[in-house]
């Protein structure tokens, strides 16, 4: 059995199941991990450390071109250049979302905008939960008096 074992530019520990291991490559959900299982004949519970070369060909193959997945569950349908339904995985999906969310940028859409500003995008309440990192708030008197104290190294003459 093997530790590891690299499919599609990305490791996945040997002893997970097929179908939970498919899903750590980037751009592979769990059910198109199961699609992938039923697709190439492979049973969904046996570890990955166990698939022989030819199995591992064979769901590289069946992620690059999907005659026999829906087109549902493609993560880019009807792609803005071509039009065709596609599924991209790994260091491409990074690049196509990057893309996508410029060109909403550019074009200053109302999602481009949220972008933009750091805002939420899909309709959530920006009432509270969305500004986590960001300096907002009251700070009371006493530790902006804390604050604005000089450190004890350099002296005025």
């Amino acid at each position: 059995m093997k530790e590891l074992v690299r499919i599609a530019n990305a490791d996945i520990k040997g002893h997970k199941a097929v179908v939970f291991g498919l899903t750590r490559i980037f751009g592979v959900s769990d059910m198109f991990a199961n699609a992938l299982c039923v697709v190439n004949n492979i049973d969904k519970n046996k570890k990955v450390g166990l698939l022989e070369d030819a199995e591992v060909k064979a769901i590289e193959q069946s992620i690059e071109n999907l005659d026999k997945v829906p087109s549902w569950l493609r993560n880019s349908r009807k792609e803005m250049d071509s039009g065709e339904d596609k599924h991209v995985v790994g260091p491409q999906l990074k690049l196509k979302k990057e893309f996508d969310i410029r060109r909403m940028k550019k074009t200053k859409s109302y999602k481009g905008m949220r972008h933009a500003v750091g805002l939420p995008v899909r309709g959530q309440r920006t009432k509270g939960h969305f500004r986590k990192g960001k300096a907002v708030g009251v700070v009371k008197k006493s530790q902006q008096k804390q604050a604005k104290k000089p450190s004890g190294g350099a002296k005025k003459k």
